[in-house]
């Protein structure tokens, strides 16, 4: 059986910056960007130097208040 490998995409013109999905993600994946705003002037979350420990479990997504999060998950095959 396959390790589920995970990774987010942020629509970063729609995030507020409130921070839930970073106090969400058990994994660490998600800071604020730095030194960054969106085309609304609000600063914004991204996958951070973690990203490759995501393991999809869409808790992130699921406390966005605006949905700013789409979670893919992969299996990813054992080596034999």
């Amino acid at each position: 059986m396959g390790k589920i490998k995970g990774a987010i995409v942020v629509n970063t013109d729609r995030c507020k910056g409130c921070g839930l999905c970073a106090v969400a993600c058990p994994q660490d994946v998600i800071v604020m960007a730095d030194k960054k705003v969106n085309v609304h002037g609000y600063p914004y979350v991204e996958p951070g130097s973690n990203a490759d420990r995501c393991v999809g479990c869409s808790a992130c997504a699921i406390v966005c208040p605006d949905g700013c999060i789409t979670v893919y998950r992969k299996r990813m095959e054992d080596q034999v």
